[in-house]
């Protein structure tokens, strides 16, 4: 049952994540996941992400943010629950901050 249960987690990486097409390749890799919700750039050069899901699927998006795109390099990820998140449609890129 834990793997239909939706959960919604906040992710805050860092390194070289940004010109390295990783909003891009996270897009691709949360909608073949199944996630709702979003990733931006913000201006302190970090990525910024919000996923919804599916537990086990959460999850895996949060292990494939440890590694990123392949010329990405990631320094850390910070990741915080969510309670009561609103529902999203898709998983978009979302406007730098």
């Amino acid at each position: 049952m834990s793997t239909t249960h939706t959960i919604t987690r906040h992710l805050r990486i860092t390194g070289r994540v940004q010109g390295v097409c990783y909003r891009a390749s996270m897009t691709e890799e949360a909608t073949r996941l199944g996630l709702q919700g979003w990733v931006r750039n913000r201006k302190d050069g970090s990525v910024e992400a919000l996923a919804q899901g599916p537990a086990s699927a959460v999850q895996a998006l949060i292990d494939w943010a440890h590694q990123g795109p392949r010329l990405a390099r990631v320094d850390g990820v910070l990741v915080t629950a969510v309670e009561d998140g609103e529902p999203y449609s898709g998983f978009v890129q979302r406007e730098t901050v």
